[in-house]
């Protein structure tokens, strides 16, 4: 924390500026397209090392061919790769999805677990994917810790921590559980559209009065503004 905070001052301007942020984007949510738990699990699997927009490109066809655990674990591996090529790492990823549903099937009955103990034992799936899941198709408060959260909790001074489970408990501690799927989203949203890795657009941040950051990007309101995305990275 800022070293002028007070564990009290962290937790209000913390709250503060979740309170913004939501006031922000109160259309955030999940940018992955998904119908049920296991096309979201196999969605966020897909996500890594890529974008939100291209694995929901592909997706129709995905589910279109294997709709359910059961029917994507006894996949052609070829045919699997085929459609998960445009997404990068295509073997690995294909080796991940057949994991990932034979053990769904052999035990889960082929069903999504709603637990995070379970999810996590599952082939490919750490804790940044199952808070997703749990959050997003069970309604279990998880916190997501991706590379925009984790940069921004650290310019907003929230943690110093950089492992994402260290991440996940600091800045667990400072909201009441019942916040943290949707500040998950409203944290991932401002760093996918103003606070940038690179040259966050300081001048037009919402939350700058509060950021201990601020000036870490133009602060020229006009310079900042054409930094400023609407939606997530292509």
């Amino acid at each position: 924390m800022p070293a002028n905070d007070s564990r009290t001052a962290l937790v209000r301007r913390a709250r503060k500026i979740n309170r913004v942020l939501g006031e922000t984007y109160p259309e955030a949510h999940c940018e992955l397209d998904f119908d049920n738990p296991f096309e979201l699990l196999v969605v966020t699997v897909l996500s890594a090392q890529t974008t939100d927009r291209r694995v929901n490109k592909a997706r129709p066809a995905l589910f279109a061919a294997y709709p359910d655990a059961a029917a994507m674990a006894a996949a052609d591996r070829a045919h699997l790769e085929e459609l998960v090529g445009p997404l990068g790492f295509f073997r690995a990823k294909t080796e991940s999805l057949l994991k990932l549903s034979q053990a769904l099937v052999t035990d889960h009955d082929g069903e999504v677990p709603g637990r995070l103990d379970d999810l996590v034992k599952l082939p490919g799936v750490g804790r940044k994917t199952a808070n997703v899941v749990l959050g997003n198709a069970f309604g279990i408060p998880g916190i997501t810790v991706d590379t925009h959260f984790g940069r921004l909790v650290r310019r907003f001074g929230w943690t110093t921590e950089t492992d994402p489970v260290k991440v996940e408990f600091a800045v667990g501690d400072l909201f009441p559980k019942r916040d943290w799927t949707m500040l998950s989203h409203y944290v991932i949203w401002h760093g996918r559209r103003i606070c940038h890795a690179k040259k966050p657009a300081c001048g037009a941040c919402p939350v700058a009065h509060w950021c201990p950051s601020f000036g870490e990007g133009p602060v020229d309101p006009e310079a900042a503004a054409a930094l400023v995305k609407t939606q997530g990275p292509a």
